[in-house]
């Protein structure tokens, strides 16, 4: 299984004819990310995470490819019909011969008036998980664990405390387009040895 990562928290994964396409958002390279998918797995509604336009597009040029979404995402796609499924937390799916299940429900609160959005985290194969925007521990062991290093919602000791209660043995930092070399630093010097006394190595890509 081949990570790759197009910018932000879009994570291309392909593993022999197989390709699935996490959250292609605004700050992603969609181009390079979309290019010859199979499917593609949205954890929620905002545009860092779903270029909309862009994923209608790619729906329209490829017949095969198919999206699974919360139905806030699906509905803003539903014109596509077949090619979108609705995906909500607690199921298991095949998604291009993947194996998803999927946790948690809801966005990270980033403000008692900002309104909180679906968000579903999911487990690749029981082996990657991406929580989107949220910091949802899965009830199941995981591999690799992409991170949000940073964002509105979150401080840099609760990403700790995220990376120690999901104590994968790899952890690759994702939601970070804001981010420069010196927070990038920062993380490694801070969370990396915390992370390493409970078997957690942080990673680069």
């Amino acid at each position: 299984m081949e990570l790759t990562k197009h910018g932000h928290s879009c994570v291309r994964i392909d593993d022999g004819d197989r390709t699935l396409v996490l959250d292609p958002g605004v700050f992603s390279d969609l181009d390079a990310a979309l290019d010859g998918a199979d499917a593609v797995l949205i954890t929620h509604e905002h545009p860092d995470h779903v270029a909309a336009d862009r994923v209608r597009a790619a729906l329209a040029a490829d017949s095969r490819l198919r999206v699974w979404a919360p139905s806030s995402v699906a509905g803003s796609l539903g014109e596509d019909g077949e090619q979108v499924v609705t995906v909500t937390a607690g199921e298991t799916v095949d998604v291009a011969g993947f194996e998803v299940r999927t946790f948690g429900g809801q966005h990270a609160l980033i403000h008692p008036l900002v309104p909180v959005v679906a968000n579903v985290a999911c487990l690749i194969d029981g082996s990657v998980y991406h929580p989107g925007d949220s910091f949802t521990v899965p009830e199941a062991p995981v591999e690799t664990l992409l991170f949000p290093a940073v964002a509105p919602w979150s401080k840099i000791g609760e990403v700790i405390d995220f990376l120690v209660a999901v104590r994968a043995p790899r952890a690759l930092p994702i939601h970070d387009a804001i981010v420069n070399d010196l927070y990038r630093g920062l993380l490694r010097n801070v969370a990396g040895p915390i992370a390493e006394r409970f078997g957690t190595t942080l990673a680069d890509w």
